[in-house]
């Protein structure tokens, strides 16, 4: 028998505390007016002091799973993509595992930054067209406010917390994920980086001293390039995969990293704006969780419908990069 993958429920979780444009105003050298025009960003949201990674992931997945009727007892792995877990370890994953109730389940991180929620959405994919699983549970959530250094404008209005997931499902149906495609350049991975922290630059005096422990971005014309031609290649090669054309997509999901790139890409591809979920205007760049969070919104706020054609593409560091084709 031949197997596929669909997403049967999805779920979103953002913190309560909004940080606007204006209220960065007061803390760096900047402006609504600078930030909206090279960003499309007005506000994002940010975690409190004692809120975690699990916890937005928490609220996400258990929307995700009411949402799609399934039992955390039936899950049989979750797969939690972030770059800013709670630790190194334990994962993430098993810290939602047991928070969950999924006893049953496997758990693990997955680290693609930006990509990562079609990174995990790839390996669901793949576990559940070969028959070994059922149900899987995969989330992107990011408190990446965390690691942000506020005396840095070129990056501190970029990013946000959330959290988004998806129940995906194994199928024998015609409404399924048709094909996933994943990339990536080891050799521009300077361009998007924490260098501090891990093995090589262990937390010392030093590397706090020298901020390391912080988000550095490289030349943002560089990557703003890059991710236009990357994400733009990911999807003509999806759409190539499956012998459809860019009209056939009735929705357009992609990465939330500023509103210039999505844009920018849109128009290269040729796809209208009516087709395209954005909503980087409230929540910023929120990294792994930025595709499932914009899919929720899109799915409880209806833009999808049985039979729609949908189509995902992210950038982020790494670098990497990915598209998924789904049939709704």
């Amino acid at each position: 028998m031949m197997y596929g993958s669909r997403i049967i429920g999805t779920g979103a979780a953002v913190s309560d505390r909004v940080l606007t444009n204006a209220d960065l105003e007061h803390v760096i050298n900047t402006s609504d007016e600078w930030i909206v025009t090279r960003t499309g960003i007005s506000e994002r949201r940010i975690a409190s002091e004692n809120e975690a990674t699990s916890d937005l992931a928490e609220h996400a997945a258990r929307r995700a799973l009411e949402a799609a009727s399934v039992d955390p007892l039936d899950v049989d792995l979750i797969l939690l993509s972030t770059v800013t877990p709670d630790m190194f370890f334990p994962s993430t994953a098993c810290v939602l595992q047991e928070r969950l109730g999924a006893a049953h389940a496997a758990a693990f991180d997955l680290s693609a930054a930006c990509s990562g929620f079609i990174y995990g959405l790839s390996v669901a994919d793949a576990y559940l067209r070969a028959g070994l699983m059922r149900n899987i549970l995969v989330i992107g959530a990011e408190t990446l406010s965390k690691l942000v250094d506020w005396n840095d404008r070129a990056t501190c209005v970029l990013f946000g917390d959330g959290a988004g997931a998806a129940l995906v499902q194994r199928t024998t149906g015609e409404s399924r994920v048709l094909s996933t495609h994943l990339f990536a350049d080891g050799s521009k991975g300077g361009l998007l980086i924490v260098p501090g922290g891990g093995s090589r630059h262990p937390v010392c005096q030093r590397v706090l001293d020298e901020n390391l422990v912080k988000i550095k971005m490289g030349n943002g014309n560089e990557v703003f390039k890059v991710a236009v031609r990357s994400m733009e290649e990911a999807a003509l090669t999806a759409l190539k995969a499956n012998g459809a054309e860019v009209s056939d997509i009735d929705l357009f999901v992609p990465h939330q990293a500023n509103a210039r790139i999505i844009y920018a890409m849109a128009q290269r591809l040729g796809l209208p704006k009516d087709r395209i979920v954005v909503n980087i205007d409230r929540f910023g760049n929120t990294s792994a969780a930025s595709i499932p969070m914009a899919l929720d919104e899109a799915v409880r706020g209806g833009r999808l419908r049985a039979g729609n054609l949908l189509l995902l593409t992210a950038f982020g560091g790494g670098v990497t990069w990915g598209s998924a084709l789904i049939r709704w």
